[in-house]
């Protein structure tokens, strides 16, 4: 009934709406919300016009959850629930999706009660007039079919947006998106994108900001790799870790996991990591091991060689796999490698202590 009386009421063009309420998409739509709604003060400026909100999430605990934290603050206001993707397009003009993999994006836009079939109710005004911001980091491929599916077959505008800061970066509102699509869709979305975040650039047509991105997490996964068999190298040869990463990090092996997500426990005292919490938080090995895929995939269609992402991969694969890691920071490489490490010593060491047994029970008998 409320959404029902919403859309009698609200002009569609001027009402937002989000899908998907995950780990990184919760912290965006609570950015892009609050600061839709609220004046320089912090609070609702009634002079400006009165945006709606309409959020959808499969999971509906944490649709409800994110409902009952906002509601609240803002009394009065349109912040309503879709029962659908489709009710999301009937409602809204302009609608952010933040979802998995490339799998789900595929339901939300073209599946049934999807985002295309909700379009397909309307009149060819209020379909022209629809913007959709896709955040998924998923399949670039994918990604260019369901955007000219949306523009050729509806006449909406789509880019991709996938960003780049994690969870932290998703709730503190500063998030880098990497932006496909046409220039004029970029600029639609540009005022939305600078409530969720920081930066946001125009990488090119349709896929480019995919491309970026999974170029990006594939240079990740290979540095923060490298990272941990220096540290856990250092470790060996009694080097304590903050003196190591000191010098890497005033030195030509410095990167951003060296530095600002070192995998070592403990070395970098003045900049805590996930390292320091037991590889909590932060970028999980999962959705590491997926995007590494993704390059190789990518890799595949192009022919490129990627010797190095394809070893990363098998690594992140095994991570993926496991339960003491799959959910535990991409970081948790270095844990996986130095528990390798003491159990293949283990194994040296017990098969010398048979050899020397074995040697000295062949000297007494003879």
């Amino acid at each position: 009934m409320r959404a029902t009386l919403l859309l009698r009421t609200v002009d569609r063009a001027n009402t937002l709406g989000f899908i998907g309420l995950g780990a990184m998409g919760r912290g965006m739509a609570a950015n892009l919300l609050n600061k839709t709604f609220a004046g320089t003060q912090g609070q609702y400026d009634p002079s400006k016009p009165k945006p709606a909100f309409v959020v959808y999430d499969a999971y509906a605990p944490a649709l409800n959850k994110f409902l009952s934290e906002h509601t609240r603050a803002y009394a009065g206001r349109d912040i309503v629930p879709a029962s659908s993707p489709a009710g999301v397009a009937r409602l809204a003009g302009t609608i952010v999706t933040m979802l998995p993999s490339s799998k789900e994006v595929d339901e939300v836009y073209l599946g049934e009660n999807g985002l295309k079939e909700g379009l397909e109710s309307l009149s060819d005004e209020k379909r022209a007039e629809t913007l959709f911001i896709d955040c998924t980091t998923g399949d670039r491929e994918e990604a260019i079919q369901v955007a000219e599916t949306i523009k050729h077959d509806l006449g909406a505008s789509m880019i991709d947006a996938p960003v780049s800061g994690g969870v932290v970066g998703a709730e503190k509102g500063t998030l880098s998106f990497m932006v496909g699509g046409p220039e004029e869709a970029f600029q639609r979305a540009e005022p939305h994108l600078a409530k969720m975040g920081a930066r946001y650039i125009h990488c090119g047509e349709s896929g480019h900001g995919l491309a970026v991105k999974i170029c990006n997490n594939l240079l990740l996964g290979i540095s923060m790799i490298g990272t941990a068999e220096a540290m856990l190298l250092g470790r060996s040869l009694g080097l304590s870790p903050d003196l190591l990463a000191s010098i890497i990090n005033t030195s030509t092996g410095r990167c951003w996991s060296s530095e600002t997500n070192n995998p070592a426990p403990k070395a970098t005292p003045t900049v805590p990591t996930p390292a320091d919490r037991g590889y909590t938080g932060g970028f999980l090995s999962k959705l590491m091991s997926k995007d590494l895929g993704l390059a190789l995939t990518s890799a595949e269609q192009s022919g490129t060689p990627l010797p190095l992402g394809k070893l990363t991969q098998t690594l992140y694969q095994r991570l993926a796999a496991h339960d003491e890691f799959k959910d535990k920071d991409f970081s948790v490489i270095y844990e996986y490698l130095r528990q390798a490490q003491e159990g293949g010593f283990a194994k040296k060491m017990e098969g010398k202590a048979k050899a020397k047994a074995a040697a000295g029970g062949l000297g007494a008998k003879q």
